[in-house]
């Protein structure tokens, strides 16, 4: 770990007080999502948490994250099981000094009001991070301080490679990653272009992140747009929502243009793939590279991602926003309202 997250407090009072067993909620999926996620295809479930092991820590939920990957992921796991996720957690009991009573992490706990973890058996690829004192809001680590934070610089850097003066389009660009990536692309001197779901997104593409042009793919010609945004063509394509206007993107490519392919929001609620046009002549004749990706192929290099991110947010080239909802009763109302285009930037859920 480095210095942002090394830090580690020692306290006296290792175990806080409580008395008796802990009480822990969470959302047991129990049916396959068939088109947007409903709360009929939920239950939520109250479990008794036993008392704290050697090397246990328990944390009651703050803030809780919904991404576009839940949706996605959802159909691989067997039924009934609880659902996935991030969060920030305050530590409220403790038998690991390394993790005082008070301090608050962030992991992969899923949707759940409180946890059990086990800090000396951890899955490496499931990072256990003790927040740091900041003068910004723990949701961040949700955000721009945590995984799309990192989606975006490792996904726009490692695959798209952009070289200063080319330029990048991106689609979704208002969402948590998406608005992230253009904001690193104009920091690495590029042209930036972005596609959004409103006029008022594309406002704030442009006017307070600093994107070139942004552009309403409800409303727009997307060749014409390009066209207009883009007279030297596009360089990068930071695609998270594929589909139909993925393709008129690659078509409208430069020679050796690099395809960063981080999701595909645009089909997540189908029942059946929608058709788009092939893009095989473009990537043939354009020579283009094309690489999907996780951000967890980066984990050795987590904290990278987040000092740089950090580093850029304190100099004011990193801006962000957040769509709050609130309440752990309304987790799939706050999931259906990302996955419709209801935020811009990070979608969390404040769980009290």
């Amino acid at each position: 770990m480095t210095k942002l997250y090394s830090a580690l407090w020692v306290t006296k009072r290792l175990y806080s007080g409580i008395t008796g067993k802990v009480q822990a909620q969470k959302y047991v999926l129990t049916k396959y999502f068939q088109g947007e996620p409903k709360k009929t295809d939920f239950k939520i479930v109250e479990e008794e948490l036993p008392e704290l092991k050697d090397g246990e820590i328990l944390t009651e939920a703050e803030y809780l994250s919904v991404d576009p990957y839940m949706r996605a992921y959802m159909i691989g796991y067997k039924l009934p099981t609880d659902m996935i996720g991030g969060q920030v957690a305050k530590i409220i009991a403790s038998r690991n000094e390394k993790y005082p009573v008070g301090r608050y992490v962030t992991g992969s706990f899923g949707w759940r009001t409180h946890t059990i973890v086990n800090t000396k058996k951890r899955d490496p690829n499931l990072p256990l991070i003790i927040l740091p004192d900041m003068p910004y809001p723990n949701s961040l680590a949700l955000g721009v301080l945590g995984m799309p934070g990192n989606t975006a610089y490792f996904g726009l850097k490692e695959i798209c490679k952009p070289k200063e003066g080319e330029t990048v389009v991106i689609t979704g660009a208002a969402g948590a990653v998406g608005s992230h990536v253009g904001q690193i692309a104009k920091i690495l001197g590029c042209r930036v272009i972005g596609f959004a779901g409103s006029q008022e997104k594309c406002d704030y593409l442009e006017k307070e992140l600093g994107f070139d042009r942004a552009f309403n793919y409800k409303t727009a010609d997307i060749r014409a747009a390009l066209k207009q945004g883009a007279p030297d063509r596009v360089d990068c394509y930071f695609d998270n929502v594929g589909g139909e206007i993925s393709s008129t993107i690659m078509s409208y490519m430069n020679k050796y243009g690099r395809v960063a392919v981080c999701g595909s929001i645009s089909s997540y609620n189908d029942p059946a793939l929608p058709k788009a046009t092939i893009v095989q002549p473009a990537l043939v004749f354009k020579e283009l590279k094309v690489e999907g990706f996780l951000v967890g192929r980066w984990y050795d290099r987590w904290d990278e991602g987040i000092e740089m991110n950090l580093k850029w947010l304190q100099e004011g080239k990193l801006k962000y926003r957040e769509k709050v909802y609130h309440g752990f009763e309304n987790m799939v109302d706050a999931l259906v309202g990302m996955l419709r285009g209801e935020n811009t930037g990070k979608a969390v859920v404040k769980v009290k």
